[in-house]
């Protein structure tokens, strides 16, 4: 009876150890989703009449995907990269992080390598989870890069939810 009871002990548990140790699947952007991206990012700036270079970097902050649009000046490249590194990196626009950072007592934050102060940069989202970030260059203005970065996540959306 002992036996019985023992047995019938070990495998009532079995279903929650094995989901205890179910491997997660772990959200990241791809291929796929970044090229997206870039193409919504590009469809909004041409519209708006705004030559850019783009970045997304996935939920390690490593670049998935960049393209360095016709015409862009120079810098453009590493700027998008650096404004979706920060946007990766605190999961708040660049924007935002500018007026975080413009506040004295938090203007230690500058100091975090690789990030920066101006717009242009949007988490990718998955739920809450942040995946990745999109960051853009060469608009006249942060602020108008973001508006095309937001355009670029919403083609995405409907994988986002």
């Amino acid at each position: 009876m002992r036996t019985i009871i023992g047995l019938a002990t070990v495998l009532a548990a079995l279903p929650f150890a094995a989901q205890a140790q179910a491997p997660q699947i772990e959200k990241n952007v791809s291929m796929k989703m970044a090229l997206m991206i870039i193409d919504g990012v590009i469809e909004q700036c041409t519209k708006d009449g705004y030559k850019v270079s783009i970045t997304v970097v996935d939920k390690a902050g490593l670049v998935a995907a960049s393209l360095r649009g016709d015409g862009t000046n120079p810098h453009t490249m590493e700027f998008s990269r650096l404004k979706a590194y920060t946007s990766r990196t605190r999961g708040q626009t660049s924007l935002e992080f500018k007026t975080l950072v413009d506040k004295p007592e938090n203007a230690y934050l500058r100091q975090i390598p690789n990030v920066v102060a101006v717009g242009g940069g949007v988490p990718i989202k998955a739920g809450n989870e942040v995946i990745g970030a999109v960051g853009v260059s060469g608009a006249p203005g942060g602020e108008k890069d973001e508006v095309c970065a937001f355009a670029g996540i919403a083609k995405v959306a409907d994988s986002l939810k």
